[in-house]
């Protein structure tokens, strides 16, 4: 049932007029009551009626793309491949789709904060890429609200993001358990067996499904999964080159090291060139995502091509509504391992 500025009046225990009052902000109201007020809207997730040209229909033209952090190639090849799809003609009465890339920093506030925003504003399409919070609470508040647009009559897609089930929006997660198992293997069949893995941060459902596809190709192989030989950092080059000096600190005979994205396996690379160790001769180093870079550096990057962009604009085009969403809303993209000169096998002199 759709919440009113009634019922989040009685729940106040003001009049209509001073919710609007508030919710308007064009007249004082005292503290004490703007306080209650506000705590009603959000205790009923009251959304707040959008401009008026939204409201002529059940949607405007308004599309969201979520990301983690816009300066990073990983979403921003991404995000221009959604709003290719979507910015074109097909919004109401034939006209053009606002596309906006609203940058979440990471932080679950925030990603809250503009799924109730984009309800606000009536979005025709909301697309939520990269990893999910692991947070079972953050969860929850993130499924509802996903409830909340679909229920509405717009369109949810997430883009290498695992699914929300009963929300009514569509997942086309990556396959980040098989590549990262793939990556170890090839690893594993060059002889390495002294592996450092550089995981991404706890809290991040790609961390922890790299990182389970990583020791199922340890365990597989019979190599006892180290809990010395892993680290978490951030999905940056800095936190790479920290985090890789810590692995090499505490065990000098690593042979090979797997970084949770290429970012971070540049930021390996560089720490190993300081500690006089070289890539692929005395440690080997692979990545995951294949991003842009990766085939320029030097080693080129052993790694794990991600469909970044073929996703994107398929997700586009399904927040578009110019293609048929997969059976029971949920199609994984695979990786494919791509082999370049940064691995290599182990050797005598190791």
């Amino acid at each position: 049932m759709t919440v009113t500025l009634a019922d989040v009046a009685a729940r106040a225990q003001v009049s209509p007029a001073t919710v609007s009052r508030v919710l308007n902000g064009n007249y004082p109201v005292a503290a004490a009551t703007r306080d209650r007020v506000l705590r009603a809207v959000a205790e009923l997730d009251y959304v707040v009626n959008g401009p008026a040209s939204a409201l002529a229909a059940a949607t405007s033209d308004l599309v969201g793309i979520l990301v983690h952090d816009v300066a990073d190639p990983f979403f921003g090849v991404m995000a221009s491949a959604i709003q290719a799809e979507i910015g074109g003609p097909g919004g109401r009465a034939g006209g053009e789709r606002l596309a906006v890339v609203c940058n979440t920093g990471g932080s679950p506030e925030r990603e809250l904060t503009y799924l109730t925003l984009l309800q606000r504003q009536r979005a025709a399409a909301v697309v939520l890429t990269g990893a999910a919070m692991e947070d079972p609470e953050h969860q929850a508040a993130v499924a509802a609200k996903l409830r909340r647009l679909t229920e509405a009559e717009t369109r949810v897609v997430l883009c290498g993001r695992p699914p929300v089930p009963d929300t009514g929006s569509v997942a086309l997660p990556f396959g980040n358990r098989r590549g990262a198992r793939e990556l170890t293997e090839h690893l594993l069949g060059l002889g390495h067996r002294r592996i450092g893995y550089i995981a991404g941060p706890a809290e991040r459902t790609t961390t922890r499904h790299r990182l389970e596809g990583h020791r199922a190709a340890l365990s597989a192989a019979g190599v006892a999964d180290d809990p010395a030989r892993t680290v978490h950092a951030a999905y940056d080059r800095r936190a790479g080159h920290t985090a890789a000096r810590a692995l090499l600190d505490a065990d000098p005979s690593l042979t090979a090291v797997v970084a949770a994205n290429d970012t971070v396996a540049l930021g390996v690379c560089a720490a190993l060139r300081a500690a006089g160790r070289r890539v692929p001769e005395d440690v080997s180093v692979v990545g995951f995502d294949d991003l842009p870079f990766s085939e320029d550096v030097a080693p080129a990057l052993t790694t794990v091509r991600l469909p970044l962009a073929e996703a994107g604009a398929r997700a586009g085009r399904i927040a578009a509504g110019r293609e048929t969403a997969p059976e029971e809303g949920v199609e994984e993209a695979a990786g494919v391992l791509v082999v370049r000169g940064s691995s290599g096998p182990v050797t005598t002199t190791r």
